[in-house]
């Protein structure tokens, strides 16, 4: 009987073979592990992306953060410039009163300086004056002594030619 039945078996097969059953279900089976081959390259790359993308969404996440910090930065700063405009106000009007002041004070300072400066050149001339009158009357007293021995010089002489 197994003979028959193996017998039977082959004969199926024989027929499956000729009438392209056979053919159409090895096709078929191949296109499935073909499939499936497909399948777990893209379920395998899938994976392979998924740290790639889990970076990506990160650095996403991380660079929004960021700018929203940098947005409640800015309106920090807005804010805390509006704070102080107006003590930046006074400190301007502190400033140009307290310039104004040390021009007032340098202007004054000046004004003695040249006042000192005057009374120092009139004081120089002054003693200018005073030592030319004195270099003037030395000057006369050195040319009547000059013209005195001159004069002394002139009368030896006459006398001498006298005797």
């Amino acid at each position: 009987m197994n003979k028959l039945l193996e017998y039977g078996r082959t004969a199926m097969f024989y027929i499956r073979v000729l009438s392209g059953y056979e053919e159409r279900r090895i096709r078929n089976y191949r296109m499935q592990l073909e499939q499936r081959v497909r399948e777990a390259q893209a379920r395998k790359a899938a994976i392979n992306k998924v740290p790639e993308q889990i970076i990506l969404t990160e650095v996403r996440r991380m660079v929004e953060e960021m700018q929203a910090l940098n947005k409640k930065l800015e309106e920090t700063e807005v804010a805390i410039e509006e704070y102080f405009k107006p003590l930046d106000k006074e400190a301007e009007i502190l400033m140009t009163m307290q310039l104004q002041g040390e021009e007032k004070t340098s202007e004054m300072m000046m004004k003695a300086l040249q006042e000192q400066a005057m009374r120092q050149q009139v004081e120089t001339e002054k003693s200018a004056s005073m030592h030319q009158t004195d270099n003037i009357e030395t000057n006369q007293k050195e040319s009547e002594s000059v013209v005195k021995t001159c004069i002394g010089e002139e009368e030896k002489t006459l006398k001498d030619s006298a005797h």
